[in-house]
């Protein structure tokens, strides 16, 4: 199966479990890759033949930026979900990183999530 990639899109989102967090918002990474068959794509040079990688950063961004959830797990399966219903691919992987994660004590770069949802 072929994949489609969009890596590293930065947003700025309002999740997570602290009040603070949920008040003054913080920036979150996100990886996304779909698979899906792109040699009739490749051959035909058409955007309708594939699946618009503007069109899933669309969705991305409308969860991200939108209602706030407590959980990265929440985030990312709302992706997801959107992503496999909207479009015509046979799985989605979503990677949501949270940079500055609060964790009393903690130095690292990031916190993260990975999902992989296929068609059912």
């Amino acid at each position: 199966m072929d994949r489609i990639a969009l890596q590293g899109m930065v947003f700025y989102g309002y999740h997570g479990v602290h009040p603070e967090e949920r008040r003054l918002g913080q920036r979150f990474v996100v990886d996304l890759e779909v698979e899906r068959e792109l040699k009739t794509a490749g051959l035909s040079d058409d955007l309708e033949d594939t699946t618009s990688y503007s069109d899933v950063y669309d969705v991305v961004r409308e969860v991200v930026e939108g209602r706030p959830r407590r959980l990265l797990e929440s985030v990312a399966e709302t992706i997801a979900g959107r992503v496999l219903k909207k479009f015509e691919v046979a799985s989605v992987r979503v990677t949501v990183r949270k940079p500055k994660a609060p964790m009393a004590g903690g130095i690292f770069s990031h916190a993260s999530v990975e999902v992989l949802r296929t068609r059912s």
